[in-house]
C-alpha cells in the first residue's frame, strides 16, 4: 500500500516525528570490536573530526500546543497515534515505515473511514420492495450511469449505494452508452427476488481531510451547498479544498438536499476531524438536473454509513 496521508497537519507531524527519530540518542549499542592490526602494519593515528550539530527541526512534540492553528497537546497526538506509553524507548510507531499508511494526527479516524472513496470495482446484489422498488434513480453522464439519488431505507441504501456511484453492468449487461430512460426499464424489468451490479465507487468525487483550529472551524464558507471561500491560512486552505465544488458527504453522511443551516451543524457535532467529500459543480449541477430539491431533501438518503 502506497504511503496516504490524510492531511497535511498528518503529514508535518508525521515529519516531526521521523525527525526526532533521526536524532534520537542510539540507546543499547553494542560496544564497537577494536580492529585487529597485524604487528607489521604501521599504526596510523586520526585527529578526531568535532561532532556535527544535530539539525533543526520543526517543533517537537511537547511544542506542538498551537501547531498549523491546532490546539494538540503531546498526549493527544500519542491517543491518536497509538504510541507507546511515556518513558518508552520508541519515537515513533512501527506504521510509520516506508510504503506504510500514516496518520499521526487522523489516527484511525471513523469519519475518514466512512468516507472513503475504494479504488476499483465491486459487485452489489439487492431486490426489490414490496412495491417492486429498488430504491435508485439514475443518470447518464458522458455514456456512463450514475446514481442519482439512493432512498432512504430502501434495498438500494442497504447495499450501499451512495449518490455518485457508478454502475457499469446490471444483469449481466453492459451500461455504457445507456440513457436514463433505459436504465429505468432494465430496473423494472429485473427479477424481484435478485438484482446484481457492478459497481465502481464515486469516481468523480473526492475526499478532503481536515482539523479544526482552536476557534471549532475548518476554514470555508458553504452557500446552498456550494464552497464559495476558503480562509486564507486555514485547514480547509491547506489541505486543497477548492471553492465550486458542492459537498456530497460530512463524515461519509449524505448532506445532498440539505440547508446550510443542517449542514453547518452537523459539521459543528462531526468532531475535530472532518472529512468532505466534494464533487465538482459542473459534475453535480448536471448529476441532479430535473431532481427538486424537495425530493432530495425528503427521500435521499442521509444516514450515517456503516463500516
Amino acid at each position: 500500500m502506497a504511503t496516504l496521508y490524510p492531511s497535511l497537519e498528518d503529514m508535518k507531524v508525521d515529519q516531526v516525528l521521523k525527525g526526532q527519530l533521526f536524532v534520537a540518542p542510539k540507546e543499547n549499542l553494542p560496544a564497537p570490536t577494536p580492529a585487529v592490526v597485524a604487528p607489521s602494519a604501521p599504526m596510523m593515528i586520526e585527529t578526531p573530526k568535532p561532532a556535527a550539530h544535530p539539525p533543526i527541526l520543526y517543533p517537537n512534540l511537547a511544542e506542538l500546543n498551537d501547531y498549523m492553528g491546532l490546539s494538540l497537546s503531546s498526549e493527544e497526538v500519542q491517543r491518536n497515534l497509538g504510541l507507546v506509553p511515556a518513558g518508552s524507548s520508541a519515537a515513533v510507531p512501527a506504521s510509520s515505515g516506508p510504503g506504510m499508511m500514516v496518520a499521526p494526527v487522523t489516527g484511525s479516524n471513523l469519519g475518514m473511514h466512512r468516507a472513503e472513496i475504494k479504488p476499483g470495482l465491486r459487485e452489489v446484489h439487492l431486490c426489490k420492495d414490496e412495491r417492486g422498488k429498488t430504491g435508485l434513480k439514475l443518470r447518464n453522464i458522458d455514456k456512463g450511469l450514475f446514481v442519482q439519488l439512493v432512498k432512504t431505507n430502501s434495498p438500494a441504501s442497504l447495499v450501499g449505494l451512495r449518490f455518485g456511484d457508478q454502475i457499469l453492468q446490471i444483469d449481466g449487461k453492459d451500461c455504457a452508452g445507456w440513457n436514463t430512460e433505459k436504465a429505468k426499464r432494465a430496473l423494472k424489468k429485473a427479477s424481484p427476488e435478485k438484482i446484481v451490479m457492478v459497481v465502481r465507487d464515486r469516481p468523480f468525487q473526492r475526499t478532503v481531510t481536515m482539523h479544526k483550529d482552536s476557534t471549532g472551524h475548518v476554514g470555508f464558507v458553504v452557500k446552498k451547498g456550494q464552497i464559495k471561500s476558503l480562509v486564507k491560512g486555514s485547514s480547509a486552505a491547506r489541505n486543497g479544498l477548492l471553492i465550486n465544488h458542492y459537498i456530497c458527504e460530512v463524515n461519509g453522511q449524505n448532506v445532498i438536499g440539505l440547508k446550510d443551516k443542517e449542514v453547518t451543524d452537523i459539521l459543528i457535532n462531526a468532531g475535530n476531524i472532518i472529512t468532505l467529500t466534494i464533487v465538482p459543480a459542473v459534475i453535480y449541477e448536471h448529476m441532479i438536473k430535473k431532481l427538486s430539491s424537495g425530493l432530495m431533501k425528503s427521500s435521499m438518503d442521509h444516514s450515517v454509513p456503516d463500516v
